[in-house]
């Protein structure tokens, strides 16, 4: 108690301490809700003392202390487990057998106490492991519980929760539906409701010296500062100040940065082994020595002739991100996929465990305000409360989710239109960057072409997502979702819809898109009619997927981390200089500096989640064209980590601490984008990348087809290969001779010019043959992986069936004890059975 004193969080007596925080302004209104409420509060047992703000006098502060009856009462209530009885590990003797196997999982553990990146566990003297077994908590029982201190008994967390379910559970009219602190900050009766930090994060004392003033402050030097960006976290305190949802949170975060370094570490040794390999690659070989070879003009006015050997830069480049390692490291990336899931499930399930969470059932959820007041006329009786409540008939609730489906594909189809706009564009402007008067630009028109078309697709990205949530939140709420969670996840599926497709629309487009259909010299196919569809490079265009990927991940997480810090530092520095004009610091009392900072965000944790879900797909869907996509987004996380720590200590007001069992609706989400990903790649690997045709011209057409002794490389001759005829005379232009492009089609020469050959449909019978490999392939190892891995560790399955049978034992004898004791001073007779 000896932090809440110093920070002040507690009544004018000294003595209670602040549970809660309400905040209204003096001149609403609605001061007969207020009133009514408040005594309903007091009714149900709660104490409250009013303050008004010293910064701003038409703001008053509630603040909320409940007492120890209170407490036991609602905990009772709401089968809140609380510790009873120490542990003792009969399992031990098991383990104990192992022999060998326990000797080296010793060494391990002791090797890990000397890990740097391992917290000290002398530093944190308050999460020092009660191991405890746990029992549902009972006034009638409570002798079993372990009390030595009642200030102490119940956690802060567990206090703001409980508190929270009164104010939620609350009157303040008559009426059924007229419950509840969320409908009075809807109705601006109060404009917020907090649990109080515990003081300030920071101190003029170095805390090694002098210790934590509190678990905020703890937090801070010890996993929110830039500094501890390499030690582990200390979930357990996480979870003791914010709770088990937002601790949940911070693990699986952590867990998806640790399982994205190896998934780095082998996608930087394909892009090395790219590097190394890079000089001694046949297909650049060739380009680059190809000086007699003349490519046929890409655009129709403004270009001319190209020698092939000007793509060598190009062709090393491509090399770099297609090479031989590009199939092994999809299927790698596809396995990295499962196995991440698989394991996080195990960790989930032993957090579960250390966090008292196994038997814990979410408790039924109340109804919307905005469901309540549009079916309030149309009740049918809750089978699990038994009382009546309103209803949606399913004829409205089909209607309805019919016109929020229309909605989805209609702003789906205005993502494939931007995109259509910036395909346009990219047909405009090449024939003005060909003829620029720049030498460097219009040498390399077509890269200043794509990387132009990114940045405005980038811009256009970040637009349409501001549009799109406003659209999310309207079909969410057109939908009338009948509680919060089902509200929350509706908005969450139709977020990660619109912002996947918005940002993946146009890398589809450049994979499978770009230069398929541009017909041939003589025979090009336009758009309108007007504008030549547009060509790939003369190395292909795997160099444009990679641009627009690594250039749309770098920026986009550049405006996240800006937006998701440095918009709140930004809106707390403006709030602090208003109010502290001729105020001291030191006269604002804690809550008053809560109020000051940044709510959480509306949403909860879904703008956190989204976006590591999109990162994860740009991880794993097109890692076969960017294998450095795994190190970016693993140095991002490892930003992004202490990033979202510092926003949730320093800048935003400390939130409800929540309780939850696993990440909801986006386990779901990320399986899906691993199944994706396995499509996507096969088909990468097999039409974006020429991986396929020089596989068929390797064991087909090349040397080493007919010469299985063949000294050279067997794809000697590839790039010539590759390329087709066209007779330039057939143009018009008063030119002679032939130029070359990329296709394979018949010569002018042949019986059938420019149809496609033999080698062509080789080569799509082998594409399609190598995506149904590869994805049969892919599938059934991540099936049998999945099958390997149960979702619970053995050990742990049978230590969790092992406590709850001593739990059931114990609580037999300390009830048979008690029974006993009261036997002993009744002066009857003592049974050593049950009575």
């Amino acid at each position: 108690m000896n932090y809440i004193a110093s920070s002040g969080l507690l009544f004018k007596d000294g003595k209670k301490r602040i549970d809660y925080i309400l905040v209204y302004r003096k001149s609403n209104i609605q001061y007969d809700k207020r009133n009514t409420f408040e005594k309903n509060l007091r009714a149900e047992g709660l104490m409250l003392e009013k303050e008004p703000a010293v910064a701003n006098p038409d703001i008053m502060f509630i603040k909320i202390h409940i007492p120890w009856d209170t407490l036991c009462k609602y905990a009772e209530r709401l089968n809140i487990r609380m510790p009873f009885r120490k542990k003792s590990y009969y399992t031990d003797r098991r383990s104990k057998s192992m022999g060998r196997v326990q000797k080296y999982f010793r060494r391990i553990k002791k090797w890990m106490s000397q890990n740097p990146m391992v917290l000290d566990k002398s530093a944190f003297p308050d999460l020092e492991d009660s191991d405890c077994y746990t029992g549902p908590f009972s006034r009638a029982r409570i002798h079993h519980f372990i009390i030595n201190n009642k200030d102490t008994f119940f956690s802060n967390a567990t206090r703001s929760r409980i508190v929270y379910h009164m104010l939620q559970h609350t009157k303040y009219e008559n009426g059924i539906s007229k419950v509840g602190i969320c409908k009075l900050i809807n109705n601006g009766s109060y404009i917020a409701a907090f649990p109080p930090h515990e003081g300030a994060y920071k101190s003029n004392q170095p805390i090694k010296t002098h210790g934590p003033q509190n678990n905020r402050h703890l937090l801070y030097e010890r996993w929110a500062r830039w500094g501890m960006w390499y030690k582990h976290q200390p979930l357990d305190l996480i979870r003791l100040y914010f709770g088990e949802k937002i601790g949940l949170y911070f693990a699986w975060l952590g867990w998806y940065t640790g399982m994205l370094i190896p998934a780095a570490i082998v996608g930087l040794c394909v892009f090395f082994y790219g590097i190394l390999t890079m000089n001694a690659s046949q297909v650049s070989q060739e380009i680059c020595k190809a000086t007699e070879v003349f490519m046929c003009p890409l655009c129709d006015k403004n270009c001319s002739l190209q020698r092939l050997n000007e793509s060598c830069i190009y062709a090393k480049v491509t090399y770099l991100f297609d090479n031989g390692g590009t199939v092994f490291f999809a299927i790698f990336m596809a396995i990295w996929a499962t196995v991440f899931l698989e394991f996080w499930k195990r960790r989930r399930s032993t957090l579960t465990y250390t966090w008292d969470l196994i038997e814990w059932e979410e408790e039924e959820e109340t109804l919307r305000p905005q469901f309540e007041a549009k079916y309030y006329k149309m009740e049918r009786v809750n089978p699990i409360s038994g009382k009546p409540e309103p209803h949606q008939p399913s004829s409205d609730k089909v209607t309805r989710l019919l016109v929020s489906i229309s909605g989805i594909f209609f702003m789906i189809s205005l993502v494939i239109t931007a995109v259509f706009a910036v395909v346009v564009y990219r047909l405009v402007v090449m024939e003005q960057f060909a003829s620029f008067k720049w030498n460097f630009i219009k040498q390399h028109w077509q890269f200043a072409t794509s990387a132009a078309a990114v940045c405005i697709n980038f811009v256009i990205i970040m637009a349409l997502n501001v549009a799109y949530e406003k659209i999310a939140y309207l079909l969410t709420n057109l939908e009338y979702p009948r509680t919060e969670s089902e509200w929350e996840n509706s908005f969450a599926l139709k977020m990660f819809l619109f912002q996947f497709v918005n940002l993946n629309s146009s890398i589809f487009y450049i994979a499978f898109f770009l230069g398929r259909f541009v017909g041939h010299p003589g025979k090009y196919n336009k758009l309108f009619n007007r504008w030549r569809l547009e060509e790939c490079h003369p190395s292909g265009c795997l160099i444009d997927l990679c641009l627009q990927m690594g250039v749309i991940m770098f920026l986009k997480q550049i405006w996240n981390n800006f937006m998701e810090l440095g918009y709140p530092l930004i809106q707390n520095w403006w709030s602090r200089h208003k109010i502290k004009r001729g105020i001291q610091d030191a006269s604002i009392p804690q809550w008053e500096n809560d109020w000051n900072l940044q709510p959480m965000n509306i949403h909860g944790l879904m703008d956190e989640y989204l976006e590591m879900v999109l990162q994860f797909g740009f991880t794993t869907i097109f890692v076969a064209a960017f294998p450095l996509a795994p190190l970016l987004a693993l140095l991002n996380n490892i930003i992004e980590i202490r990033l979202d720590a510092y926003k949730f200590v320093t800048q935003w007001r400390r939130p409800l601490p929540a309780r939850a069992t696993d990440i909801g609706i986006w386990y779901g989400i990320l399986e899906g984008i691993g199944i994706l990903a396995v499509i996507t790649n096969a088909f990468v690997i097999a039409i974006t990348s020429d991986y396929i045709p020089r596989f068929v011209y390797e064991y087909k057409y090349g040397p080493c087809a007919t010469h299985f002794e063949y000294s050279e490389s067997c794809l000697t001759g590839y790039v010539n290969n590759s390329l087709s005829f066209f007779d330039l005379s057939e143009l018009g232009l008063g030119k002679s001779g032939y130029c070359r492009y990329r296709d394979y089609r018949g010569p002018p020469w042949s019986s059938k010019p420019y149809e496609f050959t033999l080698q062509y449909w080789h080569i799509l019978a082998a594409r399609l043959a190598f995506i149904i490999v590869f994805e049969h392939l892919v599938f059934g190892i991540k099936s049998f992986i999945a099958y390997l891995i149960p979702d619970v560790p053995k050990n742990l399955y049978d230590r969790i069936r092992r406590e709850k049978y001593l739990v059931q034992e114990m609580m037999y004898e300390a009830e048979l004890e008690h029974l006993q004791q009261q036997r002993r001073k009744s002066g009857h007779p003592v049974h050593h059975e049950w009575p």
